[in-house]
């Protein structure tokens, strides 16, 4: 089979949106059937069980040059792992309904899993080596090479297991976690929502809750709960079992608490976290709670149906933009930023790297995914032509640029934690919004293009930690047993109505929303990492307006770096410090100011 009838590599096309472009996964296999998919397995199992056969129970008494090699070798192998599990990933992407993409998807990740098992035994390997011994062995400059890897991968050595229980989890993840996974996606996939008589997907029903007329918003906010409620039994069963799996692999792995190995693993410590978090909590009246009073008013009522929380303002044209309408807005601001960025950029529309069309069964939402550093990255959008969209697009098209930019420093050191990740989209988004935002000369269009920005940041950083604040609550009482539907609903419930306000009404409804969310189940305790990101950098883009000096020169490095450096040493030539309380602060005033501003121009 083809990849032009396999993905569709030819354009969408909305009447309104103009040409859309469709991905063409052939720049990492031509078909899930092809002899260079089917060769690069059997190399990869080859390749592992002679990597395993010269390397096991031997690492302690190799030379720091013959390790350093050895680092190399896993390497490339890990490379083509990644490289097939990507296409896999990609493919099912494109159309989760249907049931050979599933298949094929899952036997990739069976037969990866497989044959990585003969090269675990490496990094455990790794982690039992005293200080001295490695230290030494670091000196040799072809293992030095690899000595952030290092660094980060013995953050772990004091939850890592017996070889054999480790071996053991590895090999039972695809029946485990990835399996409960599958099942959500393919659930969330299959659902259709009625609304005004047309059987719709969920990102266009969630698209429909920012449009203009009211009666729409509430129908499609109405079916939505309503559909995720006669569903909600599966996903409470997902939940619960996720949540019990991770209590019990934390338990032997002796994690102080449930959010502490994704702590680890974005290189942060559970006291910044947890100040990061405190620090968003007490803005919660500043920030959200005002803005939604503000907006109630705007709306001339006491309190907002939670369908109206992003409804466009009574003034707002509701702008819609094509598909290239929004890249050159998109590709401008960059360029107006650092032309280097936008030509990296302007490679995803002058190649087939992007999906941009929503259609039914593909996956919902968007994101960027790296493939691995001797491809490129591909970016699925769901462009559906608002001003979000827009924002969409600057946003993941940041992640590309940030990916594409780190690949110089290979499979091993180019991925950034979770909490450096977000910079580059966020940066993008802001770079975006302040070049449409400067285009408008009247107070209407600017107090529309302002409450849209601050909508979008209290999404990111006032409804992402509360997304936190529920899971952690989720994860504590299922401690004392199974969460009933109505448990978790209740949970729920009572995190929007602290983190929203008192202007936000909910129905009865609105407590199934929950079950939607896919972060919290692909990735738990992901979401503080967009707070995270939008607070670092609102810091960073208050730096660049305030006129430092080779601003741009130190942010792309910044983004080169890939996960080669920690946060604290990233930041420290912008004279930031993301240790300091004072850091979370200044990001969070940025939000304050723009409300400042509405208000302003609001006359309040």
């Amino acid at each position: 089979m083809s990849q032009g009838s396999d993905l569709s590599s030819q354009s969408g096309r909305k009447d309104d949106l103009g040409t859309m472009p469709e991905w063409d996964l052939t720049d990492l296999y031509p078909a899930p059937d092809c002899p260079e998919l089917a060769a690069d397995l059997d190399r990869l199992d080859a390749g592992a069980t002679r990597f395993q056969e010269t390397f096991q129970g031997r690492l302690a008494e190799l030379s720091g040059e013959d390790l350093g090699g050895a680092v190399a070798d896993y390497e490339r192998l890990g490379e083509i792992m990644g490289r097939i599990l990507s296409y896999a990933q990609l493919r099912y992407a494109g159309n989760i309904s249907d049931a050979e993409r599933g298949r094929f998807q899952q036997s990739m990740h069976e037969r990866i899993t497989a044959i990585s098992s003969k090269t675990l035994f490496f990094t455990l390997e790794i982690n039992r080596l005293d200080e001295p011994v490695l230290a030494e062995k670091l000196s040799a400059p072809p293992l030095a090479r690899y000595a952030p890897w290092i660094r980060d991968l013995r953050m772990f050595r004091d939850h890592q297991l017996s070889d054999e229980m480790e071996r053991l989890l590895h090999e039972k993840e695809v029946v485990g976690r990835s399996s409960w996974i599958r099942l959500f996606e393919e659930t969330m996939a299959e659902l259709r929502f009625p609304v005004e008589g047309k059987s719709l997907t969920s990102a266009e029903t969630l698209h429909l809750m920012s449009d203009k007329d009211p009666a729409l918003r509430r129908a499609a906010a109405k079916a939505f709960g309503q559909v995720l409620g006669s569903n909600v039994r599966v996903f409470s069963l997902i939940t619960n079992t996720l949540v019990k799996d991770q209590e019990i692999e934390d338990g032997w792995r002796r994690y102080p608490r449930p959010d502490s190995s994704r702590n680890l693993s974005n290189q942060v410590d559970d006291v910044v976290v947890d100040a990061l978090v405190a620090a968003v909590r007490q803005s919660y009246g500043r920030l959200s709670h005002r803005y939604y009073a503000l907006k109630a008013r705007w709306f001339g009522v006491e309190a907002l149906d939670y369908w109206d929380r992003n409804a466009p303002l009574p003034e707002d044209g509701d702008r819609t933009f094509t598909w290239e309408q929004a890249r050159t807005v998109v590709l401008d601001a960059y360029h107006a930023f650092s032309p280097e960025m936008a030509a990296v950029g302007a490679r995803f529309f002058e190649n087939p790297w992007i999906a941009a069309p929503a259609r039914p069964g593909k996956a919902p939402g968007a994101f960027a995914h790296p493939t691995v550093p001797s491809v490129h990255p591909y970016l699925l959008l769901n462009f559906l032509g608002k001003t979000r969209d827009v924002m969409t697009l600057a946003h993941e098209l940041g992640h590309g640029v940030h990916q594409v930019l780190a690949a110089a420093q290979g499979p091993l050191l180019a991925d950034t934690p979770l909490t450096l990740a977000e910079t580059a989209s966020v940066f993008g988004e802001m770079l975006t919004f302040r070049a449409l935002l400067a285009a408008e000369t009247t107070p209407e269009r600017r107090r529309v293009m302002l409450a849209s920005k601050v909508e979008d940041m209290l999404n990111t950083v006032v409804r992402q930690t509360a997304f936190y604040d529920f899971e952690r609550r989720v994860h504590q009482a299922r401690r004392q047993g199974e969460l009933s539907e109505e448990d978790i609903g209740a949970i729920w419930m009572e995190v929007q109505r602290e983190s929203l306000g008192p202007a936000l009404r909910f129905d009865e409804e609105y407590r199934f929303y929950w079950s939607y969310i896919p972060h919290f189940i692909h990735s738990p305790f992901y979401v503080y990492a967009y707070a995270f990101g939008d607070c670092l950098v609102n810091s960073l883009y208050d730096v660049y307006r305030s006129g430092a000096e080779g601003f741009q020169t130190k942010y792309l490095e910044m983004l080169k770096a890939g996960g080669t450096l920690r946060h604290r040493e990233l930041l420290a030539p912008f004279g930031l410090d993301a240790g300091d309380p004072v850091f979370w602060q200044r990001g969070l005033t940025v939000v304050a100011g723009f409300i400042d501003e509405l208000e302003a121009l609001s006359g309040v």
